[in-house]
């Protein structure tokens, strides 16, 4: 079991909703990027997105487009991915981190080198927007020869089969993606999320944390009561860091609050 299953693990014995934020790397700048990450441990993040910026991301909204450019202009790459993900384990050994990144930054590495650095880096697992199930099989099997797990998306427009394609690789989570669309915060969660969540969850046991669309600690609230391990926020943050005169500070205040939304109180219901 690698820190993804430790953490779920010991998350449910507390009866908590995890909360992983979502930090892209070099973004505003590589010095900041770091103290983010250091922000969320310090609110009490259980878990980590770490994101590679990309030049064409299409699974995101406005938001997340200026900050993929923004890193790009910057000069981050994976490396400075990898790097982000070494300064977290350096900090935090048991935190567990999946390593988002669209598959061509990855394809051009090699699956085989890139789990290879990722193992070195002490990452836990790999969030790919663009790579179906169906097309998983050798980044997968990369991943796996290094202990090493993917963590595939489905959306509510997910068929029973392609569920299914998703659970036979063994993920450390499954992204449930809240929304049809792409990402951005937004003031509601969808009113179909809950049967979505049920329909995962009749065809297999894989934690599911869900994300696109979580903004407010009513959000993490929900997903809780609905049954899901954890919560990603993402763009809600990035937008909060865009408008600050002290981003790590402002994240912290922020992620608190979205942590104890998540508390026992809220798995409850």
């Amino acid at each position: 079991m690698n820190r993804f299953g430790r953490t779920f693990e010991h998350l449910q014995a507390r009866g908590e909703c995890g909360l992983f934020p979502y930090v892209m790397a070099g973004f505003p700048d590589v010095a900041t990027s770091h103290a983010l990450a250091e922000a969320a441990l310090d609110a009490g993040a259980d878990g980590f997105e770490i994101a590679t910026p990309f030049s064409d991301p299409l699974a995101d909204g406005a938001t997340m487009q200026r900050v993929n450019a923004r890193a790009l202009e910057g000069g981050a790459s994976l490396d400075t991915a990898l790097e982000l993900v070494r300064a977290i384990r350096r900090r935090a050994p048991e935190t567990p981190i999946a390593l988002m990144s669209y598959y061509n930054p990855l394809r051009q590495r090699g699956d085989v080198r890139v789990a290879s650095d990722l193992a070195s880096a002490e990452a836990d697992g790999v969030i790919v927007p663009d790579v179906p199930a169906e097309e998983a099989a050798e980044l997968h099997a990369a991943l796996r020869t290094h202990g090493l797990g993917l963590a595939p998306l489905l959306a509510p427009t997910s068929t029973a089969q392609r569920i299914q394609a998703v659970a036979a690789l063994d993920p450390v989570f499954i992204y449930c993606v809240a929304l049809v669309g792409v990402t951005g915060a937004r003031s509601d969660l969808s009113a179909s999320l809950g049967d979505f969540l049920y329909r995962v969850r009749a065809e297999t046991p894989t934690p599911l944390v869900v994300g696109f669309g979580i903004s407010q600690p009513e959000h993490v609230r929900q997903v809780a009561q609905l049954g899901a391990a954890g919560a990603i926020v993402a763009s809600a943050l990035v937008d909060l860091i865009e408008k600050s005169v002290d981003p790590a500070a402002a994240a912290r205040d922020y992620l608190r609050e979205m942590k104890k939304a998540g508390g026992v109180s809220a798995v409850a219901g």
